[in-house]
């Protein structure tokens, strides 16, 4: 299999990111919009999930990429949004066409075979005009009673020193009265959350996965790897300086904890395989639309021979204590157990990886699954000794309130 690589202008991006985030896969951070679209021209399975990864990258390595240079994440590259359970099947997706365009200008096409198709594709798609709709069911999995509830049965473990952390999340499911569309649906979070990174990504179960994460779980650069967690979170009034608030949070000592133990947990499995590992001393602010985190800047180099590759660093850090829990393997128990039903995509990793090893992974958060006129979304809180169960329940409600809102006219 062979790609060709072309520099070309940039095309028109909002016509771009409607036909990816439609029917392609679309990833567009501040520094750069990445854009797969014409179907696949080759699936990766990961049969036994983030277990299973030497051959994934085996594949990607085995295509020839040819035609003008390009940077990093511009050339052959698979996509995907990968479940939160780290053994669970997933895909890679490798399209036919993958536009990426830097926030300097420059833009380069690579396509299966040097195929021109992709010009007559973006001219045929249809405006983003779709407004937020009217509810017309919704269901509360588990109830606000519930979820409190939950916590209070997590934070007497924790107490007990069972566990030092874990992150309970609860889902809003319901249908509105037009077909969802992930253009219009992806343009809303792109002005309410500017910092973020934009996803629209296929599922396994054939829904589309539609967001703004905040959280860089991993980018991968030849031997140097960064990563942003965040934990420790403040909701924001609407039209409030967030100066006192952003303020208390960076003194809240239950909140300093809870982000003191994720960025422990990452610096201690990325050691595992990086020599070099540099952290920020403390933490700083993040603010969105509607929520302030706390968040460390962790960068890692390794002197291996090999460096891990974007996949093999997954599996050393997914899940993070950021959506799971630490001990890992007690808090996924305890997950299962509270929260009873799947969380599917949210929580995963969503991200791509190219044939050189490298590549930028997300936290799949902040998200709508979206299959027609029905929706699912997630949000979830990280409990520690000091929570309080009906301050952890308010802040999902806000969480999803601020995600929901690019979808609908009502709140909840």
């Amino acid at each position: 299999m062979k790609y060709v690589r072309q520099r070309v202008d940039a095309p028109d991006k909002p016509v771009l990111r409607a036909l990816a985030a439609r029917v392609g896969w679309l990833l567009e951070s501040p520094d750069c919009l990445r854009a797969g679209f014409g179907g696949a021209s080759l699936t990766i399975a990961l049969g036994e999930g983030l277990a299973q990864n030497a051959q994934a990258s085996a594949s990607l390595r085995h295509i020839d990429l040819e035609g003008d240079d390009g940077p990093a994440g511009s050339g052959v590259m698979a996509f995907a949004t990968l479940p939160f359970d780290r053994l669970a099947p997933g895909h890679l997706h490798v399209p036919r066409y993958v536009m990426t365009i830097e926030r300097g200008g420059g833009a380069w096409i690579s396509a299966l075979d040097g195929d021109q198709g992709w010009k007559t594709l973006l001219e045929h798609v249809g405006e983003v005009v779709q407004e937020p709709q009217s509810l017309r069911s919704l269901t509360l999995q588990p109830t606000p009673e519930q979820y409190a509830h939950h916590v209070a049965l997590a934070v007497e473990l924790l107490r007990r020193k069972e566990i030092d952390k874990v992150v309970l999340a609860r889902a809003v499911l319901g249908s509105v009265t037009e077909e969802i569309d992930p253009a219009a649906l992806n343009a809303r979070l792109r002005v309410r959350e500017p910092i973020c990174t934009l996803y629209s990504l296929p599922t396994e179960d054939g829904r589309r996965f539609v967001g703004a994460s905040p959280e860089l779980l991993v980018r991968r650069d030849g031997a140097v790897v960064q990563c942003h967690p965040l934990a420790g979170t403040i909701s924001l009034p609407a039209n409030v300086a967030p100066d006192d608030y952003q303020n208390w949070l960076l003194g809240s000592t239950k909140n300093l904890h809870e982000h003191g133990i994720l960025v422990d947990e990452v610096v201690r499995n990325l050691s595992r395989h990086y020599d070099d590992i540099v952290a920020d001393a403390q933490p700083s602010i993040v603010t969105l639309r509607t929520v302030a985190h706390l968040g460390t800047r962790i960068t890692a180099t390794s002197h291996e021979v090999r460096p891990p590759d974007a996949l093999d660093v997954l599996r050393l850090l997914h899940p993070t204590a950021a959506v799971g829990g630490i001990p890992r393997e007690r808090a996924e128990e305890l997950i299962r157990e509270l929260e009873v039903h799947d969380r599917g995509h949210y929580g995963g990793p969503l991200g791509w990886i190219d044939a050189n090893g490298d590549g930028e992974w997300w936290i799949g958060i902040r998200g709508v699954l979206v299959d027609g006129v029905n929706f699912e979304a997630w949000a979830g809180a990280g409990i520690v000794s000091e929570s309080d169960p009906i301050a952890e329940r308010e802040e999902t409600r806000d969480k999803l309130q601020s995600v929901l809102s690019s979808l609908l006219v009502e709140r909840f």
